[in-house]
């Protein structure tokens, strides 16, 4: 009975390992893809740190090499490796609910950074505009308010004297009289992390009760192991 018991325990959990480790496969691949093709970061480099395709890439890389350990271990039946990876998902579970309780400490300064870095890069855009040249700043700009339908910082007053094309809420743009989006992109990134953040926040609490039945799996299986005098089998 205690044997059949052990080999359910083994095979869940390796079973359970190699769907996370596909997971982590998975959340690693979105974090680049997204790292290629979003905008965001480059107009908020304070808080580059905190973008969502940097969080996937750092999860994807530790959900599969934690998953991977966990996996062998329940494989190999060693206590030695069980031990680790129990180790390793409690460290993993501290640090997600650190980073969860600094984010909600912080959060307020965090939305001043994320004003004042739009600012700075609105500020740049709009004296490289004056001089007749376009950067890599002025396209992010563009890309942000035509996505997020966007003019500004606040508004399209932050433009001064011409807002650009991308500000026109009406296509194609009246260049006579243009009619802009009326909402700040201040206000819908916030809107937009707000909802990341959330999102983020649910996918911490899910992770953590699946950390938890792992550590808990893991435990038995290495106590079973001890009993069964397995202990150091490769």
């Amino acid at each position: 009975m205690a044997q059949n018991c052990l080999k359910c325990l083994k095979y869940t959990m390796c079973v359970v390992n190699f769907l996370c480790f596909i997971c982590g496969t998975a959340v690693f691949g979105f974090g680049v893809f997204m790292m290629l093709n979003s905008k965001v970061s480059a107009l908020i480099p304070t808080l580059y740190s905190l973008n969502l395709s940097n969080t996937l890439l750092i999860t994807g890389i530790i959900m599969t090499c934690v998953s991977f350990l966990g996996f062998l271990g329940a494989l190999k039946e060693n206590r030695c490796l069980l031990i680790t990876f129990f180790i390793l998902l409690l460290i993993l579970m501290l640090v997600e609910l650190t980073v969860a309780c600094l984010l909600l400490v912080y959060e307020t300064e965090i939305d001043s950074f994320l004003k004042k870095d739009l600012t700075d890069s609105l500020k740049m855009s709009r004296d490289s505009a004056k001089g007749g040249n376009s950067t890599m700043n002025t396209d992010d700009w563009d890309i942000i308010q035509t996505t997020f339908q966007c003019c500004g910082v606040n508004n399209a007053s932050d433009w001064k004297d011409k807002a650009p094309m991308s500000c026109c809420s009406k296509s194609p743009c009246d260049i006579k009289h243009p009619v802009y989006w009326e909402a700040g992109c201040y206000n819908k990134l916030t809107e937009w992390f707000g909802k990341n953040f959330l999102a983020t926040g649910v996918g911490v609490i899910v992770l953590c009760i699946i950390e938890v039945l792992g550590m808990c799996f893991s435990m038995t299986l290495f106590c079973h192991i001890s009993r069964s005098g397995l202990a150091y089998k490769l």
